[in-house]
């Protein structure tokens, strides 16, 4: 399979996908906002758009379809539950269905309510597996719940899937956050050696047009809404939220980390 992560450099700071079959060169976009740069990408690399998956219903997400559609006549994929919210929807897609590019292409459709509750996630079967998860997980943070999500499915979301997926999987998101979510992580956990080092090294110097390729082990490094047994995280959460229990559960953790990083 081949990826390539574009760089809007939009005030939305998206990313856009195009993966391609290397027997065919029939490809997918994932959440095409910018058209015009997949179509690009695709054309330089000899590549046929025969799909569009759209992560969720966000117009962030969903904006370029029309001018997709209109250049290559691909298909629309999306959530199941996702028909009414997206114009032209194809094909509705639910946990466990398998998306298919040429003949060596295939992803795992995961259904990951929490940022909305028509979200779906891609997972590719390669030997090292990769992870397209709009706005659900991002590189250090976690997706909001503003715009018709809810934080317990997130939680869910996160500890039932995400967490259990092996550890070299690589993390591809929706928008490039990394450096403003390794700042909120040390917020939390300001002893996070890990997230230190790492926000040292981009800070100044980070290209999100190069991005950085997080995988799954060093997000449960470096992402507080994976620490959630931290002592440091438990306590300092305590300083915010003074009736905490002494001994919270991970989904309290969760939960309050995510009313806090709502407004910081």
């Amino acid at each position: 399979m081949q990826i390539e992560q574009i760089w809007t450099g939009n005030a939305y700071r998206n990313f856009n996908y195009v993966l391609a079959c290397d027997e065919t060169g029939e490809a997918l976009a994932i959440d095409p906002l910018d058209h015009e740069k997949c179509l690009a990408r695709a054309r330089d690399r000899g590549w046929e758009i025969t799909q569009i998956l759209n992560t969720h219903e966000h117009g962030d997400h969903t904006g370029g379809n029309a001018a997709m559609v209109d250049a290559t006549g691909a298909k629309v994929l999306a959530h199941q539950n996702a028909g009414s919210k997206i114009t032209g929807m194809d094909v509705g897609l639910e946990a466990g269905d398998v998306v298919k590019i040429g003949r060596s292409v295939e992803l795992v459709a995961l259904d990951t309510p929490g940022h909305t509750m028509s979200h779906i996630c891609l997972l590719a079967q390669t030997d090292t597996p990769a992870l397209f998860s709009g706005d659900t997980l991002f590189n250090a943070g976690a997706g909001n719940c503003h715009g018709g999500g809810h934080p317990e499915e997130l939680y869910e979301t996160f500890v039932s899937q995400l967490d259990r997926l092996p550890s070299n999987t690589e993390i591809y998101p929706g928008h490039d956050y990394i450096t403003n979510n390794l700042a909120f992580t040390l917020d939390r956990e300001p002893d996070n050696q890990a997230a230190l080092r790492l926000l040292e090294e981009l800070e100044g110097s980070y290209d999100p047009a190069k991005p950085l390729v997080t995988s799954l082990e060093l997000e449960r490094d470096i992402n507080t809404f994976f620490r959630l047994t931290s002592p440091t995280v438990i306590e300092q959460l305590r300083e915010a939220f003074t009736d905490l229990p002494e001994r919270p559960s991970p989904k309290e953790v969760f939960l309050k980390l995510r009313e806090l990083r709502n407004s910081w």
